[in-house]
């Protein structure tokens, strides 16, 4: 419409009930959009809006026990909080802070070049629109003051090394009594051990020995919740895998429980007693694999509870 009618383009083919024209229809068009940038059209005044305040962040350590079962840990922050005496208005009690004579309230001053309005923060105000007048004593005109507080951050089970929290509202104090920014902490899980994570799943090693994996045995393996007892079973390889079901880390954001898997390894005895020799080199007499060793195999599937432990890529939070 404009480059067919010009500047008075809308009302020119009919369109204009309504609108002062091109500058009044794109002033529409950014109240809808919240503005375009530092670039505005023009007409209609910026509206004031409620600026919430900073955010702040910390760092948090905690065990893989209290990650794996969740706790509530506390943390001292120091940030700034609203004016008890002026609410965060800055101003005198019994006062109200003015519009700025300058922007007329809007937090900007703006310089129209053609249809175009470009904008920039009040230098009066500083973006606020309102000027105080008659200052707060607390205070002094800030709205704001320093304050330090002890942060209860309740952490959910099954948290991740690395993963960050939001605590809402413990932030920094909103401009002109905005509200309040929130606290990031990122949590750093110290490591166990006894277990390697795998997203909700966990690896232990349990260490056989010669005589247990020859003839079987019952044994107790760490777990997150306590031990756990298993059956192994005659002739157990080296690398032999056994999953616990729903054993592992509960998953942070409530999705079941991971599983626990157990590979078993055998020691070798480094030494050996003169009787525990001969008792070897007569079992080496009656081997029946003695003459035929056998390839290397890979470890044997639990077909009763579950397959191997295997490095999965972690999946993007």
């Amino acid at each position: 419409l404009y480059d067919q009618y010009g500047h008075q383009g809308p009302r020119g083919s009919g369109f204009g009930a309504g609108f002062g024209g091109v500058e009044d229809i794109l002033s529409h068009f950014a109240d809808i959009f919240g503005g375009f940038g530092n670039f505005g059209f023009g007409g209609g005044g910026r509206r004031q809006r409620v600026q919430e305040g900073d955010d702040l962040q910390a760092q948090l350590t905690i065990t893989f026990a209290e990650a794996a079962h969740g706790c509530s840990k506390s943390l001292d922050v120091t940030r700034m909080i609203h004016c008890a005496t002026c609410g965060g208005s800055g101003a005198k009690a019994g006062t109200q802070p003015s519009p700025c004579g300058t922007c007329g309230g809007r937090g900007q001053v703006q310089h129209n070049q053609g249809i175009f309005v470009i904008a920039a923060t009040c230098p009066t105000c500083r973006g606020n629109g309102r000027v105080v007048k008659d200052k707060c004593t607390e205070c002094r005109g800030g709205g704001v003051s320093r304050h330090k507080e002890t942060v209860a951050v309740n952490i959910p089970a099954g948290i991740d090394d690395g993963q960050t929290m939001r605590v809402p509202g413990k932030g920094q104090a909103g401009p002109s009594g905005g509200p309040p920014g929130h606290l990031y902490v990122t949590l750093h899980v110290e490591a166990d051990p006894r277990f390697e994570r795998e997203g909700d799943d966990l690896l232990t090693r349990y260490e056989l020995t010669f005589a247990q994996a020859a003839l079987g045995a019952r044994v107790a393996v760490p777990g997150v919740d306590g031990e756990h007892e298993i059956e192994v079973p005659a002739g157990t390889q080296p690398g032999w895998v056994k999953v616990l079901r729903g054993r592992g880390l509960h998953n942070v954001h409530g999705r079941g429980v991971g599983d626990l898997h157990v590979q078993f390894t055998v020691a070798v005895p480094r030494k050996l007693s003169s009787e525990q020799r001969r008792l070897v080199e007569e079992l080496a007499k009656h081997d029946p694999e003695k003459q035929a060793a056998p390839e290397p195999r890979e470890p044997e599937h639990d077909e009763e509870e579950g397959g191997f432990f295997f490095r999965r890529k972690k999946k993007k939070r």
